[in-house]
C-alpha cells in the first residue's frame, strides 16, 4: 500500500473520554466528533485518515511501527504518555513521516510535570493549546509539508 496522502492519528489514554473529562479545561466535543471532523477535512485535502485511541501504551508503539511505510504522517496526542514514555518516543522516532505533536490544552500552562514533552524532540511539529482544533492544524501543516517535499 502507498503512503501518499494517508495518515494516522493516535490518541492515548484517557482521550476516549473527551467531552466527557474535565469539559472546563478540554472542552465538550467528543472524539467521535474531532474523528468525523477530521475525516471530512482529509477528504477535502485529499487524504485518507485512520485512527486509534487505546489506553495501552504498547498498542500505540505497535500502530506507529505498523505505519511504518504505510502512511505519509501521524497526528498524535499522547495525553499523559507524553511526559513519561520514552519507548513511545523511540517508536515515533523510527517514523519515516513526520509525526506531529498535539495536544488540547496550553501544557506549558499546566501543572510543571505537564511541561516536558519526551515526543516533542521527535516531532515535525506541535500544537497546543488550540482545543480540539489542533488536530485540524495539524493536518493542514501535513498537507503544507507534503506539497512542499514535492
Amino acid at each position: 500500500m502507498t503512503t501518499d496522502r494517508r495518515v494516522l492519528v493516535l490518541n492515548g489514554p484517557n482521550l476516549n473520554l473527551l467531552g466527557e473529562r474535565e469539559p472546563g479545561l478540554y472542552g465538550t466535543t467528543s472524539l467521535a466528533a474531532v474523528e468525523a471532523d477530521l475525516t471530512a477535512l482529509a477528504a477535502e485535502l485529499g487524504w485518507i485518515a485512520e485512527f486509534l485511541q487505546s489506553n495501552h501504551e504498547g498498542a500505540l508503539i505497535d500502530a506507529v511501527h505498523g505505519s511504518r511505510g504505510r502512511v505519509a504522517g501521524v497526528v498524535i496526542n499522547a495525553g499523559g504518555l507524553t511526559h513519561t514514555s520514552v519507548a513511545l518516543r523511540d517508536a515515533l522516532a523510527t517514523s519515516p513521516a513526520p509525526v506531529i505533536e498535539v495536544h488540547v490544552t496550553n501544557i506549558h500552562a499546566r501543572e510543571q510535570f505537564r511541561h516536558h514533552s519526551y515526543l516533542s524532540a521527535v516531532s515535525a511539529a506541535v500544537i497546543v493549546g488550540a482545543g480540539v482544533h489542533g488536530y485540524q492544524l495539524a493536518l493542514r501543516h501535513l498537507d503544507h509539508l507534503a506539497g512542499a517535499a514535492r
